[in-house]
């Protein structure tokens, strides 16, 4: 069974069922609006599996439980950029961390962690762009519209089978997505002794191609996540876990929203 990029998806229980997915030779669900997150079964205890009680998740309980943290984060996160405390983006950037590894190590659904989630990180993400808003009016919003855009348009990617998500496809994302966080890391140290590191944050072209690459990977990512989730309901888990596909879900969205929000101010920049 092939792997997944987000930590938050490797920790599902494998069952047995069948029921409607994304599938892409016609008989899979496609709600109108609706987020869909992804989710990757992964080979557990099979006594874990036995003990798994409810019934099997549906395609309609993963867009329900995503709307509602994706919608929760939204809110927080206009009413922190309306009221301009942008002080709360580092205290609830911290309380994200804390809970996403928390249900991250638990390895088990919770409605609740799902929420306090989505709500921190969107407080942290409204208080982050306060500032770039009061620079640049209104790229908050293009942020979030490009956000959506690249979710829809990797979900049309894969429903249409343009990519294919194999173990090799698999592999390569996963590849660069190390090579990224290498980067990043390399660029940070080398921000303490030179000013702007290895200038893949300086707003400069080197930065916008980086910005591009790690906008690329985030997006192919969640073909992944998808493909995860197909088999999440092929493997008919049960109900609960919605919860769980959906906070992986929402840790790529916000890894999404701030590096495009980055790249936007990059090009205002130029």
């Amino acid at each position: 069974m092939r792997s997944t990029s987000n930590p938050a998806f490797r920790n599902l229980p494998t069952q047995q069922g069948g029921h409607a997915t994304f599938d892409r030779s016609g008989g899979g669900m496609m709600g109108g609006g609706a987020a869909y997150a992804g989710a990757q079964t992964s080979h557990v205890d099979p006594s874990q599996a036995s003990q798994e009680v409810g019934r099997p998740i549906t395609i309609d309980d993963i867009v329900q439980k995503t709307a509602i943290s994706a919608g929760l984060a939204l809110v927080a996160g206009v009413l922190t950029l309306m009221s301009g405390m942008a002080i709360l983006a580092l205290p609830a950037f911290i309380v994200g961390i804390v809970v996403a590894l928390i249900v991250i190590f638990k390895q088990k659904p919770s409605a609740p962690l799902t929420l306090t989630y989505s709500a921190a990180m969107g407080v942290a993400l409204g208080g982050i762009s306060i500032g770039f808003n009061n620079l640049y009016p209104g790229i908050a919003l293009q942020a979030v519209i490009g956000t959506a855009g690249v979710f829809f348009g990797m979900l049309v990617v894969y429903k249409t089978g343009a990519v294919k998500v194999t173990p090799r496809f698999t592999k390569w994302i996963m590849g660069a997505m190390i090579g990224v966080l290498v980067l990043m890391v390399a660029n940070l140290v080398g921000s303490f002794f030179v000013e702007g590191g290895l200038g893949l944050r300086d707003g400069g072209p080197l930065a916008i191609i980086f910005s591009l690459v790690v906008i690329g990977v985030a997006a192919f990512s969640l073909l992944m996540d998808f493909d995860a989730a197909d088999n999440a309901v092929r493997a008919g888990v049960p109900e609960k876990y919605s919860w769980y596909i959906a906070f992986g879900l929402m840790t790529t969205l916000v890894w999404l929203y701030i590096e495009i929000l980055r790249l936007l101010s990059y090009f205002q920049n130029n």
